[in-house]
């Protein structure tokens, strides 16, 4: 029987490959809830429960799809239901944040000695060739959650920018790009001077100097230039600013979205502060509403200004939290890790809207349909991206390794979400 089912996985994942089509995105955002988000009090609500499970969040958001109701904190994101997709199925048996984390943002869950890239790192390799702005092609606003963001055996080189500062202060400060203390008049004055002083060496090959100019002219668009507008929030208006919100998450989900807008093929959110052992539900009545109103609004705007059809967005954390609520002390009223089942929203970029994909008991506790494994999710992100899932990647001393070596393993794969393609 073993033998019959690893078949069915391989027949699927050949005719996965067989169903490649081209590429229907051309970005993608990832707005990463880093702690681990209750999936019971956002995308999987249990109204029907009890009070230890939806403990102080038993309402709920009736959206404008008839089959999909959201938590009660999340009115906005229910009236844009017809924008997006949830997989109510997301597992990998984690309860670890470290190795959650690894599992969500690589797809790997082999236990191997090799450090996989993340799914942003592979992204930007595989678009190296065709991706020609200035800006980098992975960026994190406004860092990357640890070090599995980073280009693992791939290298630095594509490992996330981080462009740390505050999007919600009165400038946004972006590390090596904008610095409030050095205005346009003293760094040019500083080019010149080190142009001038680079006309008097007759040392340095002329192959060389070239280079240099070719990177300095690079760098000097990036940091004078007209790109880096894409960070100034000022040249929004008042009234989107505050549609957005005016909060850490709103910020950093306009920002993507200019990102977007210039062509930056990853881009990820990273929101911190959902891992919530105690106080969870004071917690939430603070966090959810500046989710709601960042992602309902990002949503929206990006389908408004036509992007959405070619941007994937996606939400969710590294697992969910536990549908039991710890009423004792010392929690009183927290929730733990679960990586047994969570919740992610899809939408955009040739995803279809307005399903809900896999289903988990009455409480929220078991899977009862479609499990979705890490390695799924993003296999099927990659193909719509107009990449092979089931290719491979360099190690600079191994050579060839498979791209996502989860995929097609039973315990560790499902099968792509084809059912969520157009």
């Amino acid at each position: 029987m073993k033998i019959k089912k690893r078949y069915i996985l391989i027949l699927l994942a050949l005719l996965q490959f067989n169903s490649m089509d081209a590429q229907q995105a051309k970005s993608v955002i990832l707005i990463y809830l880093e702690g681990g988000p209750a999936q019971t009090d956002t995308f999987d609500p249990k109204p029907a429960s009890s009070r230890d499970y939806f403990g102080l969040l038993k309402g709920v958001s009736p959206t404008n799809v008839p089959t999909m109701q959201l938590g009660e904190k999340m009115p906005l994101l229910a009236t844009q239901a017809d924008k997006f997709s949830l997989i109510r199925s997301m597992t990998h048996g984690v309860f670890a944040h470290e190795t959650a984390h690894y599992a969500m943002i690589t797809g790997d869950q082999t236990k191997g000695a090799f450090v996989y890239p993340s799914f942003g790192s592979v992204i930007a390799f595989k678009l190296k060739d065709t991706y020609k702005g200035i800006l980098p092609p992975y960026i994190s606003v406004v860092n990357a959650n640890t070090r599995f963001n980073e280009g693992g055996f791939l290298g630095n080189q594509y490992k996330s920018f981080d462009t740390n500062g505050q999007p919600e202060k009165g400038i946004f400060e972006v590390d090596g790009i904008v610095n409030n203390l050095v205005n346009p008049e003293k760094f040019n004055s500083r080019n010149d001077l080190l142009n001038s002083f680079e006309r008097l060496n007759t040392v340095t090959e002329k192959a060389k100097l070239q280079n240099l100019a070719t990177l300095r002219t690079k760098d000097i668009e990036l940091i004078g230039g007209e790109v880096r507008k894409v960070f100034d929030l000022s040249t929004e208006t008042t009234a989107m600013r505050e549609k957005y919100g005016m909060s850490r998450i709103g910020q950093s989900c306009l920002v993507a979205r200019k990102l977007v807008q210039a062509g930056v093929p990853f881009i990820s959110v990273r929101t911190t502060g959902w891992d919530t052992h105690k106080a969870h539900f004071q917690r939430m009545n603070e966090m959810l509403p500046e989710l709601d109103k960042a992602l309902s609004t990002l949503l929206a705007d990006l389908s408004e200004k036509g992007l959405l059809e070619n941007t994937i967005v996606l939400c969710g954390g590294e697992f969910g939290r536990t549908p039991k609520v710890l009423w004792e002390a010392p929690w009183n009223g927290g929730r733990a890790h679960f990586g047994t089942a969570f919740s992610y929203l899809v939408a955009g970029g040739g995803f279809k809207s307005s399903q809900v994909i896999g289903k988990t008991d009455k409480t929220g506790e078991n899977i009862l349909e479609r499990k979705v494994f890490p390695c799924d999710l993003i296999a099927t992100v990659y193909k719509q991206m107009g990449i092979d899932p089931n290719g491979t990647l360099q190690h600079p001393t191994e050579g060839a390794l498979p791209m996502l070596p989860s995929l097609g393993k039973n315990g560790q794969s499902n099968g792509m979400l084809l059912e969520l393609i157009k």
